[in-house]
């Protein structure tokens, strides 16, 4: 594997890091239409376990087989593609060395009888490192809920996840949704994005995933701040820029989630947003899969195009 000067680069920023797990995330950042220039696509599979099959697949039968969202991510070039335990194991064998997997050991259903969405948010740990590795993963991935009345016990799991993963020569993604006790606009505001996207930073991750954010801000004295300092918050590529600036001012590598079901043109939009803003890419799960095959070929396509600047 040839490593380019912009993956290099970024490595660098990876300090303490040992060379199994820099060679994990050289993997990741090398592979696929997007390798070697920093910037990657996802493809996450786990709305099974949160949201059921038959609400997440039944809109495109195909998906229900695990080997489609393999087959997907491969032939579109993508970077990676991240999925729960039984998903991986049940394409392990016949896709084994063709994409950078990514297993996602915590997830959440809804089913949970919860009566409040602060107590909803949370999530079991439903694998292992040692699935991980039996499995050629080149990272794992894990959820936090920052606002939620379990985040200190999410902080705690996966700094104890985190410390077996990066001794195992793997990378740890981190997904931070803030959610829980604010308001539900307040769960992409700049300001609640970018201090999520930090406290990821904070718990070692390498990678860290964050949803788009919007103009509002949630918190009184964050906004005081925001307003002292003129914050420039005003189009979605300068918030980009701002989340990105969070994660150790770009130190640390930031992709963006696609979000809910949306058209191709939304979505275009914001990979041009995410690139001008320097963010690294995009993890992008329902906003293909739940699209015919050829649909869904033809966005991530120009998806590609859009951060290599061809589009």
């Amino acid at each position: 594997m040839e490593m380019s000067t912009s993956v290099k680069k970024i490595l660098q920023n990876y300090e303490s890091d040992n060379p199994g797990t820099k060679t994990n995330l050289a993997r990741l950042l090398s592979h696929g239409r997007l390798g070697g220039t920093g910037k990657m696509i996802i493809l996450p599979v786990d709305q099974g376990f949160e949201h059921g099959a038959g609400r997440s697949f039944s809109c495109n039968p195909d998906a229900y087989d695990p080997h489609y969202h393999f087959q997907l991510a491969i032939d579109a070039g993508l970077s990676a593609y991240a999925a729960p335990l039984g998903m991986l194991e049940a394409g392990a064998a016949t896709f084994a060395g063709a994409i950078p997997t990514i297993l996602k050991m915590n997830s959440g259903n809804s089913l949970s009888r919860a009566t409040t969405e602060s107590l909803m948010s949370d999530q079991a740990v439903t694998s292992s490192i040692s699935d991980a590795l039996r499995l050629g993963c080149s990272a794992i991935g894990f959820t936090i809920y920052p606002g939620s009345d379990h985040m200190y016990d999410m902080y705690e799991e996966i700094r104890e996840l985190a410390e077996e993963a990066k001794s195992c020569g793997l990378a740890v993604i981190i997904w931070s949704y803030a959610r829980g006790n604010m308001s539900k606009v307040g769960e992409t505001a700049i300001d609640v994005i970018a201090y999520g996207a930090h406290m990821a930073a904070l718990l070692g991750a390498h990678i860290i995933k964050v949803k788009l954010p919007s103009e509002h801000l949630e918190v009184e004295a964050a906004k005081k701040e925001y307003l002292k300092n003129n914050v420039d918050i005003s189009t979605l590529e300068k918030r980009v820029r701002h989340v990105v600036e969070s994660c150790f001012n770009g130190r640390r590598l930031v992709v963006f989630s696609g979000g809910d079901a949306k058209g191709v043109d939304g979505i275009y939009e914001d990979t041009r947003a995410i690139r001008d803003g320097h963010g690294n890419g995009s993890i992008i799960g329902r906003n293909c899969f739940q699209r015919p095959r050829v649909e869904a070929l033809k966005m991530l396509d120009k998806m590609v195009d859009t951060y290599l600047g061809k589009a």
